[in-house]
């Protein structure tokens, strides 16, 4: 009889230790909803993305999370909204002869300052790869003033040598290649504004990603920007060069070299940029479940997914013969959101011994302005704050035998994460270069910049080399996953009722286990040496 009962209590041991499963229906019926036409595409400043939040903070109440302190799953932010105009130009003048680069298709650009009307004539600069990183022993401005002058940049950064086959991380991109950095260093070098010269290779997306975010209306934090930012595809940037007396591949590979210094063209640029600017108020929403644990309570995991994407297109902006205008979004990142949510019905049965926040930011498409506003003004301190999981573009093409876990590696996330897929039969994908920066390109890099642990899990879309061991089809299903590269960030990123979701319900599921792992864990999880962004009083 004794046995028995110890039996018992044995199996109510392990049912109460057991964590929720995530349900593929719930997923599946939030993922068509957000990704419908009838969210037109969930846009920055625009109808849809309030419906949006409409929706995800009417299924926060109705699944049970519970609301912010004041009472609502709202955290408001302020950004600027900025579109050029039609009448704006910009034009070269470099060895006698004018150059007048057509926008969208050789150049676009458009002002983060928050002014309507912006003009200047400046002389023309090349600065290598724009970089200043003393731990790199790296300095592309040797102390050039550049106040007032256009400054042009190469995107990525310099590649490793045999010499010195780690520099910049080696073959890996570092946020001192991505764009942002670019234009932030712009910024404080008081350039009047900043061009980035355009490939597929060193960009890791096509010309067409950065024409349509130009294209349609760009968004920032209230506060100073580049009075004007942009791109320069790189045939017009060849032709700038070549008639302003300069090869630019010889500059090019100077510019891999730290003896690099600025490059004055014999060429100047007048800039008349109008823009169409509004200052909107824009939401994240939130939802929490309370930790059990009377000590461990005060300290949380945040579960993270950005609802937005790239809205439609307006009736003057529509592209010439597409007849669809709306960027649905339903892989980046309706699929993410829609996993939060699946992932909060069952969490809030079962609460863990922190608590748990689902979070779901504003503006990422956009520059990362919802995650990073809440790490400004965060709803939970950051000191007290474990870890962010972020999910985005989601995996849509089946089950596998791994799961990726890029950029857990720089934190003890990746010995929980290894836990965690022990228990549920995975293995834990191989590290590989991180060659299209993806760590620096989701909402969990504002946490980590902030000094919070973070990583993006699962990253199946972004890793994009079919990589992962799918277990049905895996050539077919590797295939299915790269050539998700044409619909990136264009109308044809829609929801297709025939996806397989096996592989987002496990993505899901492996999220929310290693949530728990480090909601119940006794210590925070901590950066390894040399790897935090920034820091936080523990």
């Amino acid at each position: 009889m004794r046995s028995t009962f110890v039996l018992a209590a044995s199996l109510l041991g392990t049912a109460a230790l057991a964590q929720p499963l995530v349900a593929e229906a719930p997923l599946r019926a939030h993922l068509s909803f957000l990704a419908d036409d009838l969210l037109e595409g969930r846009g920055t400043g625009q109808r849809g993305g309030d419906l949006a939040v409409r929706y995800l903070e009417t299924q926060a109440a109705v699944i049970g999370l519970q609301p912010l302190q004041d009472g609502t799953y709202r955290q408001a932010l302020t950004i600027v909204g900025s579109k050029a105009l039609p009448s704006s130009t910009v034009t070269f003048s470099a060895g006698g002869k004018t150059l007048s680069p057509a926008f969208g298709k050789d150049i676009v650009f458009g002002a983060a300052n928050g002014q309507e009307q912006v003009a200047f004539d400046a002389p023309v600069v090349f600065a290598g790869y724009g970089i200043r990183a003393p731990e790199e022993r790296w300095d592309d401005f040797k102390g050039v003033d550049l106040k007032g002058k256009l400054v042009v940049m190469m995107v990525n950064d310099p590649q490793p040598t045999a010499a010195e086959p780690q520099r910049f991380a080696g073959k890996s991109l570092t946020y001192y290649g991505r764009w942002v950095y670019k234009y932030e260093e712009a910024l404080r070098q008081g350039a009047a504004g900043v061009l980035l010269i355009h490939t597929t290779a060193s960009a890791s997306y096509p010309w067409s990603v950065p024409a349509n975010g130009f294209g349609h209306e760009r968004f920032s934090l209230a506060g100073a920007g580049n009075a004007m930012e942009g791109w320069l595809q790189e045939d017009m940037a060849r032709a700038l060069f070549q008639q302003a007396g300069q090869d630019l591949d010889a500059l090019r590979a100077q510019a891999e070299t730290r003896d690099f210094r600025p490059v004055a063209l014999d060429a100047t640029v007048k800039v008349r940029l109008d823009s169409q600017i509004r200052s909107i108020e824009q939401f994240n929403v939130a939802g929490i479940v309370p930790g059990t644990d009377p000590k461990l309570k005060d300290e949380a995991v945040i579960y993270s997914a950005h609802w937005d994407h790239l809205g439609k297109d307006d009736a003057g902006s529509v592209r010439a013969g597409q007849s669809d205008h709306i960027y649905n979004g339903a892989i980046d990142n309706a699929s993410g959101a829609a996993a939060l949510l699946a992932m909060a019905q069952v969490a809030v049965k079962q609460p863990a011994r922190r608590t748990q926040i689902f979070l779901w930011p504003a503006g990422e498409e956009t520059g990362m302005l919802g995650s990073t506003a809440y790490t400004r003004n965060p709803l939970w301190p950051l000191a007290m704050t474990a870890a962010d999981l972020n999910l985005d573009s989601m995996n849509f093409v089946g089950k596998t035998h791994d799961i990726g876990v890029a950029g857990a590696e720089r934190s003890s996330l990746y010995a929980s994460a290894g836990k965690v897929a022990k228990r549920m039969g995975l293995r834990l994908a191989p590290t590989i270069p991180d060659l299209s920066g993806a760590f620096y390109r989701a909402d969990h890099f504002a946490f980590a910049k902030a000094g919070v642990p973070a990583f993006n899990v699962g990253s199946a879309v972004f890793s994009g080399d079919g990589s992962f061991d799918f277990v049905r089809q895996p050539k077919e299903s590797s295939e299915r996953l790269v050539a998700f590269k044409k619909d990136y960030h264009q109308v044809t990123d829609e929801y297709k009722p025939s996806w397989d979701l096996s592989g987002m319900v496990q993505q899901a599921q492996f999220t929310l286990n290693l949530g728990y792992e480090v909601a119940n864990e006794k210590n925070l999880p901590t950066w390894n040496k040399g790897e935090a962004f920034g820091k936080v009083k523990r």
